[in-house]
This record gives C-alpha cells, structure tokens and sequence, in this order.
C-alpha cells in the first residue's frame, strides 16, 4: 500500500513540474547542448587502456589465466596511468580489496582501463576496471574492479602532485570518495587491530567435514625469488604486480595442499608494501593455510628481502590474505577439509582468519554496496563502525556529486533543488551565511542542539560518542499528518574536514540499527537513508550551507508539498538554521582551535 501511495504522490509531483522543468530546459538549452558537445569524445587525460589476448601461457591448469599474470596486468596498466598525470616514476603503495567475479580463458580477451581518481601530496589513487571479452562469442563480462595507491618518486625522493580537476559526474563522485577512501586506508591497520581484539567469532565446525582433518604444517611453501632487470622498473624497483604474482604462487600452491586440486583465487584483501625492493635482492616467499571455511579458505603470504646469503636481518616487503575455492565442473564451490592448526602461532592465525573472514563480509556488503540493495538501517558493532562511517560518508558526497539537480525554487536566496531517479526522490536546500565554514561545521555537527532550531527534531540524546568524527543518536520527532503515533530514529552522524582546498567541511547522517534501541510500541521507528550537511568557504567569514536528504517513501507526501510550494516549511526551517548560526557563531572559538 505504501509502494501504492508512493507511486501516485511520485506522479503527482511529475505533473507539477512538468512545466518548471520544462522552462528550465528552455532556458538552458543552449548550455546543455553546449554541455553534451564538449562531453561527446571526451577521454580522462589519465585513462590508460590495456588489452590482452590471454595465451596458454598465461594459464593455469584449468585453462583460466592465472591470477598473478592478471595481477601483473593490472599494476602495469594502473602505474603508467599515474605515471601518466605524475610525469615521473611511480611505485605500487598498497591495493584495496579486490574480488574476483568472473574467470578468463584462454583465448579471450582481457580489457583493463585504469585513471587517475584523485591527487594527494605525493600519492594518488587509481581506479582500475577489468573486463574480459569472447571474440567468437562477442560477450562481454566484468571481472573485477580494484583500486590501487601510487607514490610519485623522482630521484628516490617523493614528488609534490598537480590535483585532480574532475569533469563528469563519474569523476566527481570518485573525486570526492577518494578522499573518504584514503581515511579509512590510513586506519586499515589499526582497524583490524581493534577488531580482532573485540570481536567474537562463533565458529561453524558442526558443518565441516571433521573426518579429514589437514595439519596446517602441510600447507606451509617458502619459496625465494631473484630479482632480475626484467622484473623491476627503470630505476631498479621491483614492479609492485610481479611481487603480487610470485605471493599468488605460493598462495596457490599452499591451498592445493588443502584441497588436493587446482583452487581459484576470488579475492585478496586490502594490503599496503612497506618497502622497496631492487634489482640484485633474493625475496622469500611464505604461504600457510590459516584457516578452512565450507566452501573457502583464507591462505596467508608473507615477502621478505634480503641482499646477499651472509645477511641475517631481512627486510619485510609485504603480507597479504588471498581467499581460495574449489569449483567443481559446474563451477560450484566445493566442499573443504577442516584445516588443524598448529598450537602457538598456528592458532593466532586460525582464530585472527576467522575474525578477518567475518569482517571481510561486513566491508564487502558495506562497502561495495548497490544502494537499492542496502538495507535502509544496517546493524552497527564495532566490527563494522568503520565501514559504516566510511558508506556514510560517500552516500552522502555522491548525492552531492550528481549534475541533473534541477531548481525547483528560490525565496529570499535560499534555493530548493530536486533530483528525481528511478528509486528516490531528493531535494537539496542551500544558502549562503555570514558564518565562518568551521563554526557552521561545529554548530550542525551537533545532534544535540538541533532541536533548538529545527521543529521535526524534539529531543536528541546522544547514544554513543564512537570516536572523534563519529556519533550515534536517538532523535525523537513529531507524528506525520495523520499518525498518532511520534516518530523515532536511530542516526549515525559522521563528521569530516576538508581533506585539501576546495573540499567541504561534511556531516552525513544515516539510519542504523542498535539492540539497546529497538522499536517500542511508543514510536513509529523512522529511518533516513543518506543525508546531512555541506559546507564550503567561500571568502572571509562566508559559507554556503547546503543540507540535502535522499527521502523515503514515508516523508514522500511532506517533501512533494513542499517541493510544489503548498508548504513554506522547508523555507522556515532552513531560515531558522541560518539564524540559529548568526546567533551562536561566536560561542565556540576554543573549539575552533582544533579544526
């Protein structure tokens, strides 16, 4: 019934804009045709296209090209595309998550595209597609998507970077995620730190076939590797995908002693290179099985370095997790032995590869989530308060990023603006304030006085202060027209500063779901899906404030009368707001001090 009445007010708010819209197309006919021309041809001055015909020797005992001539494909490709925009040599810092959709055979074709997503002071992050193609068949399928980071090094020194100006919307959704995706880059190792010390982890041994047990000892390879001209860059660096192939070696290797059959590789988790390598170093390679799931096991790798064979002290390159399956004839997974861990270490790693899988699937839902997908209130714990904070966040700079705003109207320079899609119907308010952009950060960042100045917020307590950038809050607002009942909601405020010049100060709010709030007879449970505030400087002591809300199907008949100027609320709310930043701007300059 809900999708019914949603439907009609989504029709109904079609016919009265029909005309609005209709007269801004006409008024901007010629900028968007002007638009469409300069797009048409368009290419990334950093896009870098490979394709490769995959021949038997690329493959693997399955006929499938190997994941680590895969892997050395992509790193090559990505690094002459920041190459591309740094002018310079580049190394492989470190390489996000990566799962594997689809296998390659042997005589397809592989097409991998990689461009330069954002610029930092001397890193960058690139954002590689990889696609694969039959030329009998001429289908098409994705394999996988990665991003990777590079360093830009002249003369082993590291190189100040030009920024990124994005064109298309693609590119400023990227542009401004980046960002977000470097945080969480810089936490990764602390992240799963505290997540391996506070999670429990209940283990499926009931489902496992305990009949055959495999000692993890029996799985361990060490394997070392001379690293010769051909395997390094122009001056002498080891090249970041040929030390990733030699790991997926030893990888393979150490779960075919699992399994006794030939495992694909299906994801490899996000992992950083701590050091170079040269020309002349001998690399050991370790693998083990850490632990055996029902239908996956996670496999361990190790890299370290060394110059000559008198060296005792070696260098630690690398480490990474690669999960594995077997797939029968069907391509089904199949089945796996229970792996027996070894008492001491051998066990740390059972339980911390148990710990990881689990997160593993919270980033992957969270993360490399599609939106219509997605619950709209997600569980929060500590083993995914990271990634939740991080989809936050980037819900939010993509709804920003979006260039088919329309402007529905503008009352005293405040300006409403609409963006309809296939699923949700948005709106975005702003207006500029003689407020400093941090103290108007400071201000709307806090929940708790909201209340003071907007109507729908009656009370806000505050849940949990989960860290610095990151707030849980229990918001109680009035009934909808028509409902007896008030309306609660559980919110997570995660809060950002400007990463460079340019970027706003953010505070993106979202619905989650927390057992010490669940629904009561008392309220009707509210649930937002991506809002919050945006903040941009724009000279001394003036900001543009934009609030903008991805609405759901309960407050569809609010937004539409509003939009349509049958209600002056969003008017009066967001006036309030302003007032309530002119009269408290001067209240938080010991705050100020630390942004």
């Amino acid at each position: 019934m809900m999708q019914n009445v949603g439907n009609h007010l989504r029709r109904g708010f079609s016919s009265v804009f029909l005309s609005r819209q209709s007269r801004k197309s006409t008024s901007h006919a010629e900028d968007k045709e002007s638009t469409m021309s300069d797009s048409e041809g368009y290419r990334n001055p950093t896009e870098v296209q490979m394709s490769q015909l995959v021949l038997p020797c690329h493959t693997n005992q399955r006929g499938e090209l190997s994941g680590g001539q895969l892997l050395k494909w992509i790193d090559t490709t990505a690094c002459l595309s920041a190459e591309r925009h740094a002018g310079c040599p580049c190394v492989t810092a470190s390489m996000d998550d990566i799962y594997f959709e689809h296998t390659i055979s042997v005589g397809q074709v592989v097409n991998i595209k990689a461009k330069v997503n954002r610029a930092f002071n001397s890193s960058m992050e690139v954002g590689i597609q990889v696609a694969s193609e039959d030329l009998c068949s001429e289908k098409h399928w994705s394999v996988c998507k990665a991003l990777a980071t590079f360093v830009a090094q002249r003369d082993l020194s590291k190189v100040k970077l030009k920024q990124i100006t994005p064109q298309t919307e693609e590119e400023k959704t990227e542009h401004g995620v980046a960002a977000e995706r470097r945080r969480m880059r810089l936490v990764y190792a602390d992240t799963i730190k505290d997540l391996l010390a506070n999670c429990v982890i209940q283990d499926d041994l009931e489902s496992r076939d305990c009949s055959h047990m495999v000692p993890a000892e029996k799985t361990r390879v060490e394997s070392v590797e001379l690293v010769l001209p051909p395997h390094a860059n122009h001056q002498g660096n080891t090249f970041g995908g040929q030390i990733m192939a030699w790991m997926e070696n030893v990888a393979t290797i150490a779960a075919s002693r699992l399994c006794h059959a030939h495992p694909t590789l299906k994801a490899i988790e996000m992992f950083q290179f701590r050091g170079p390598s040269q020309v002349g170093d001998r690399l050991v390679l370790k693998a083990i099985v850490n632990n055996a799931f029902k239908h996956s096991m996670e496999v361990g790798v190790s890299v370290e370095a060394y110059r000559q064979e008198a060296e005792t002290h070696r260098r630690h390159i690398n480490s990474a997790f690669m999960t594995f399956v077997v797939l029968d004839s069907n391509d089904q997974p199949q089945l796996l032995p229970w792996i027996q861990p070894q008492p001491g270490d051998g066990e740390r790693r059972y339980r911390e590869a148990s710990a990881r899988r689990k997160i593993r699937l919270d980033r992957q839902y969270i993360v490399s989530y599609k939106q219509a997908e997605l619950a709209l209130s997600v569980s929060w714990d500590p083993s995914n308060q990271v990634y939740l904070s991080y989809n936050n966040v980037s819900c939010l700079k993509m709804l920003v990023a979006k260039d088919n705003w329309v402007l529905s109207s503008e009352v005293n320079q405040v300006r409403l603006y609409t963006l309809e899609d296939d699923k949700y119907l948005s709106f975005h308010l702003e207006m500029l304030v003689h407020v400093d952009a941090a103290h108007a950060f400071l201000l709307l960042s806090d929940l708790r006085r909201r209340p003071e100045w907007d109507k729908h917020y009656r009370s806000v307590e505050l849940v949990q202060q989960v860290d610095e950038d990151d707030a849980i809050y229990h918001v109680i607002s009035p009934p909808l027209s028509g409902d007896p009942k008030p309306q609660d909601f559980v919110i997570l405020a995660s809060r950002r500063k400007p990463c460079d010049n340019g970027d706003p100060y953010v505070v993106a709010l979202r619905s989650v779901m927390l057992p010490t709030h669940p629904e009561t007879p008392e309220y009707r449970r509210g649930e937002t899906l991506c809002s919050g505030f945006c903040f941009w400087r724009q000279g001394d002591q003036m900001t543009k404030v934009s609030y903008y809300n991805q609405a759901t199907s309960s407050f569809l008949n609010y937004v539409t009368t509003n939009v349509a100027g049958l209600s002056s609320e969003f008017y009066n709310t967001f006036k309030a707001c302003e007032q309530f930043l002119l009269s408290n701007r001067n209240d938080l300059a010991p705050s100020l001090q630390t942004l």
